[in-house]
C-alpha cells in the first residue's frame, strides 16, 4: 500500500474542486497531490499522455478520480500498464458510459463535453489491468442527468448506478451523496481511504466525521 495519492477532477472542474476530498485524505494520513487537465478543450487525448508522463516520474502512487477523472485514470493505466499504480478509486465515474452525456449530445449540446465526449458516452471495456480498482457511487439523485430525464432514482443525479458497475472492479460501494457531493462526502472519503489501505471498502456503517 502506498500513502501517496494523486487526485483527478471531473469535467468542467479544476484542481480546486477536489480540495475538500484532498483535505479529508490528508487527515487520514495520506500525502495528496492533484492533477489538473483541460477536460473540455483538451480531453483524454491531452490528459492521458500528460498523466502517464507524470506517473512515470512519480514512483508508486495511488489514483483517485472523480467522474471523468476516474475514466482518465484507468485509460492512462490501460495505455501504460507498466505504471506503478497499485490501486485506483473512482468516485461516481460512468465507467460503462454515460446516458447523461448521450442525452446532452442528442439535445445538440455535445460541444459542452468537448473532446471528452467520446470517452464519457462510450466508457471503458472490462478492467483487466494490474491495479485494483474500487468505485464509490452516490445514491442521492440530484443533478444534471435527473433534470434531463437521462437517469432516475438509482443514480447520483448524473450517473446511474448501473453505469458504475464495470466488470473487473475489485470492489464497489454506495454512499448517500449526489454526483457533485461525492467530493464533499465524509463517508466517501472514509471509504476511499479504506480501499486504498486494504483493497476493499468498509462493509459496516462508517462513522460520519466533519
Amino acid at each position: 500500500m502506498t500513502s501517496r495519492i494523486v487526485l483527478l477532477h471531473g469535467i468542467w472542474n479544476a484542481r480546486a474542486w477536489v480540495g475538500p476530498l484532498a483535505w479529508r485524505l490528508r487527515a487520514q494520513g495520506f500525502t495528496v497531490d492533484t492533477f489538473g487537465y483541460p477536460s473540455v478543450f483538451g480531453g483524454p487525448e491531452v490528459a492521458v499522455p500528460q498523466l502517464v508522463e507524470r506517473l512515470h516520474a512519480a514512483g508508486p502512487v495511488a489514483l483517485v478520480g472523480h467522474s471523468l477523472g476516474g475514466l482518465v485514470a484507468l485509460e492512462a493505466l490501460r495505455v501504460a500498464p507498466e505504471l506503478e499504480v497499485p490501486r485506483v478509486v473512482c468516485l461516481g465515474s460512468p465507467l460503462c458510459g454515460s446516458e447523461t452525456a448521450r442525452a446532452l449530445a442528442s439535445h445538440g449540446w455535445s460541444a459542452a463535453l468537448g473532446r471528452s465526449g467520446g470517452l464519457l458516452r462510450h466508457g471503458l471495456p472490462e478492467w483487466k489491468g494490474r491495479a485494483e480498482v474500487g468505485l464509490v457511487a452516490g445514491s442521492v439523485p440530484h443533478g444534471l442527468g435527473a433534470l434531463l430525464g437521462a437517469v432516475h432514482a438509482d443514480s447520483d443525479g448524473t450517473v446511474a448506478l448501473a453505469e458504475t458497475r464495470l466488470p473487473g472492479l475489485a470492489d464497489h460501494c454506495v454512499v448517500a451523496a449526489s454526483h457533485s457531493g461525492l467530493v464533499l462526502s465524509p463517508e466517501g472519503a472514509l471509504q476511499t481511504a479504506a480501499f486504498l489501505r486494504e483493497g476493499r471498502f468498509l462493509q459496516r456503517p462508517v462513522r460520519q466525521v466533519a
